[in-house]
Parts: structure tokens; C-alpha cells; sequence
């Protein structure tokens, strides 16, 4: 029997059945349409996180802060140590680590000074006090004017770089570059009576530059765009008053070499502080995403067996309504083979109806999936109400597994109709009322 004709009379026998055919399907629909929307989110969320790992420097990042406790015997232990980082370690990194690609110190405050604009617009946003580096190691382009050198940091000059968030509050939509803006920190001390005193100072920084936004950070909550970057010379100087650096990020060349860029920055820092390290805490990206997809697979796996149970319970509904059609049609089969049909001929066409009806199921679910992905999406983001955009990943090789596997299920389940049917004596067949 002809492949064109078999396809013919299954969509055929489904449309004289149109009810009981969409029941039937429902199961496989309402199965492919489940994983579907459900991956899409999934695949949306890793998405999000993938994109903000990016935000923070990628999976090559490695983070070098300032501990002062260690873990010892399931117990937090104090680090007897007065070593600290220094801008000299970061030089000392850059020259001597051949598996690193970029290293970047920073000295930050997120959200805690005041900035003050001409005309009298303030913001409260934070700093970071990083090297010319910086940019290149994080992949963030400049949108105006220019970006800290070398020489601004060996000069400990009194320059800044605004974020597009904090450039729009302070300036509105004219250039900020060149421009003089205040900032404004609260100091905390001690009087020589020993009283505890608080007081504003405020330092005169030039603008040169802006950056591209950056948007906000999904794992920690404040704007990169509501930052302002300033030499790390000048922030030791005028801000904190030690040549002390609170974190490095070390950018290695590839994820693949990140053990042997930690081990190399370690060998580093022991050369440098008296053969101690202890008191530097090594903190990856690289640790975050696999841990996302290990929790990602497990999700998918989840999900994976949740459908299969749907779309089992619509294979069973597809053999039932094809085991009625057998019955419904022994005429129509006996008459068939009277005129020459072979076994073959029967059952390939019931099989075919069967195939065609998942077929049918598998595509609505691909669509209907792909609907409630977006409608999820949406949802999701005014329920969770953590990023602007939640977007819905239909991922295609998912797609072709639900096709493949509803197919599957009509060939599983449609071949023992399609055997009886193919097994009726012509005899017997002619005779049913």
C-alpha cells in the first residue's frame, strides 16, 4: 500500500471522528505541551543566570578576597595573620601567571555615597576602585569618552568613570564628560576623648567617560549601571586610607585551565606574604554554572518522566480508539482483502492511522507548548518580580524528541490493532453485520 494513500485514509478516518480523535489525542497533547513549556522555562531561567555570570566576568573569573577565618575541623577557625592584598599582587599576577589572561583589583562600596551633579542632582549609588584593565577583562565597552590608564593610576588622579544609570540621574540627557561631580562619603572616627564622631567628606572628581549599561546583577541586586569606576590608587587614597585591596579578579585564559591559573596566582601570593596564603579565600564562576546544570538536568529529568506518564496514558488512549476502529471497519477490511489487500496492506494502514494521529497530537503540543512557555514567561516575571525579561528557550532538539517520541507511541501502541486488524479472516469479515 502506498504511503500517500495509508496518510490519506488516516486523516480521513479522523475527520469522521473528529471528537473522539481530538479526545484521544489530548493525552499526547497535553504531554508534549507540559515538557515543552516547562523546558522553555527552565531553559529561560539557566538563561538569565548564564547572562548575568556574564555581567560579573564570565565563567574564566576567579575572585581572590580578603578572609579572616578558615574552615578546620567543621569548625570556623580565626587567621592569626596580619598579610593582606596589595596593588603589587595584582602586577605580580598579571607578570608571572601564564595561564592568566587579565587581572583587575577593585575596592568597592555598592550603594553607599552620594553623588552630587550641577545644578544640584544627587544620586546614592556606590564605586569601585579598579585599573585600566578593568574594561578588557569584563567586556564592557565604552560609550563615551575614555576609560582609567595606567597613568591615571600611577598618578592617583582624580578622575571617574560613570555608569549609564548613575550618568543619566547626575547629567539627564547632556554630556557628562569633563564635567566636575561631588562625592560625598560619611566617615566614621574616634575624637581623642574617645567619643565616637561621624562627618561628610566630599572629594571633586572630572568625568571622562561613561560605559554601556550593564544592567543589574540577578545574584546580588545592585546596578552595574549605578556604579562609578575610579582609579584604585585614588580610592586608597582619598577613600580608605590604606594600600589595602579588598578583592582581585583573575580572568584565566580558558574555563579548562582555571585549576592551574589558581594554583599559579596561589604560588603568587605564598612568594609574596612569607610563604602564607591562608588569608585569601578563592571564590570561581565556573563552580556556580556547573552546579546550575547539574540542578538543570535534574529538572529535566524530572520533568522528562512527568511527561512520559502523560504521554503513556495517551498511548493507551490511541490503541483503545484504534482497537474500536478495528471493530467498526471489519467490513470495510474484509472487503479490502477480498479485493486483493495483503496482510501487509492492512496492517501498514492502521499503522499509519495510528502514526498519524500521534503525528497530529505531537505538532498541536509543539505549538500549544510553545504558547504556554511565553505565557509562563510572563507570568513569571511579574510573580517573581527579579528581572525585567524572562525569556522562554524552545530548545529545537526538544522539539524534535517530543515529535519523535509521540511517533514513537503511535507506532508502540498502534501495532497491536493494526496486527488484528491485519489477521481478520476475509470470511469472518464480510459476514459482521
Amino acid at each position: 500500500m502506498r504511503l500517500i494513500e495509508g496518510l490519506s485514509i488516516g486523516i480521513a478516518a479522523m475527520r469522521a471522528n473528529k471528537m473522539r480523535s481530538l479526545l484521544t489525542m489530548l493525552g499526547i497533547i497535553i504531554g508534549i505541551a507540559a515538557v515543552l513549556a516547562m523546558i522553555a522555562i527552565g531553559d529561560g531561567a539557566k538563561e538569565i543566570v548564564i547572562q548575568d555570570a556574564q555581567k560579573m566576568g564570565g565563567a574564566t573569573r576567579i575572585t581572590l578576597y580578603q578572609t579572616s577565618y578558615k574552615r578546620e575541623n567543621n569548625k570556623w577557625v580565626r587567621i592569626r595573620s596580619n598579610e593582606y592584598m596589595e596593588y603589587e599582587d595584582v602586577l605580580a599576577i598579571e607578570a608571572e601567571c601564564p595561564s592568566v589572561s587579565a587581572v583587575t583589583p577593585r575596592i568597592a562600596d555598592w550603594r553607599g555615597v552620594l553623588f552630587q551633579g550641577p545644578g544640584g542632582t544627587e544620586a546614592r549609588a556606590g564605586y569601585n576602585g579598579v585599573n585600566a584593565s578593568y574594561t578588557t577583562a569584563m567586556d564592557w565597552d565604552i560609550k563615551e569618552g575614555r576609560f582609567i590608564t595606567d597613568e591615571d593610576v600611577q598618578n592617583a588622579a582624580k578622575i571617574c568613570v560613570l555608569g549609564d544609570e548613575l550618568a543619566t540621574e547626575l547629567f539627564g540627557n547632556n554630556s557628562p564628560l569633563g564635567q566636575e561631580i561631588k562625592i560625598a562619603r560619611n566617615v566614621r572616627y574616634y575624637d581623642p576623648w574617645g567619643r565616637r564622631r561621624r562627618e561628610r567628606l566630599t572629594e571633586r572628581f572630572t568625568v571622562v567617560g561613561t560605559l554601556m549599561p550593564r544592567g543589574t546583577s540577578f545574584q546580588f541586586g545592585w546596578s552595574y549601571d549605578n556604579l562609578a569606576f575610579m582609579p584604585v590608587s585614588t580610592v586608597q587614597e582619598r577613600f580608605t586610607g590604606s594600600d589595602k585591596v579588598h578583592g582581585i579578579m583573575v580572568f584565566a585564559n580558558s574555563v579548562d585551565v582555571i585549576p592551574k591559573a589558581i594554583e599559579e596566582v596561589r604560588t603568587v601570593i605564598r612568594k609574596r606574604h612569607n610563604n602564607e596564603d591562608e588569608f585569601v579565600r578563592v571564590s570561581e564562576m565556573r563552580a556556580g554554572i556547573a552546579k546550575l546544570e547539574k540542578i538543570s538536568k535534574l529538572i529535566k529529568i524530572a520533568l522528562g518522566s512527568i511527561a512520559g506518564f502523560s504521554l503513556l496514558v495517551g498511548g493507551i488512549g490511541i490503541m483503545n480508539m484504534m482497537l474500536v476502529s478495528v471493530n467498526e471497519r471489519i467490513r470495510e477490511i474484509g472487503l479490502r482483502k477480498a479485493l486483493g489487500a495483503k496482510p501487509f496492506d492492512i496492517l501498514a494502514q492502521f499503522l499509519i492511522e495510528a502514526i498519524v494521529m500521534c503525528g497530529v497530537g505531537g505538532a498541536i503540543g509543539v505549538g500549544m507548548g510553545m504558547l504556554a512557555g511565553e505565557g509562563m514567561a510572563m507570568l513569571a516575571v511579574k510573580i517573581a518580580k527579579i528581572v525585567p525579561e524572562w525569556p522562554s528557550v524552545v530548545s529545537m532538539q526538544w522539539v524534535l524528541i517530543s515529535v519523535s517520541f509521540s511517533a514513537a507511541i503511535g507506532i508502540s501502541f498502534g501495532i497491536y490493532p493494526a496486527i488484528k486488524a491485519a489477521t481478520v479472516p476475509p470470511v469472518v469479515a464480510l459476514r459482521k453485520d
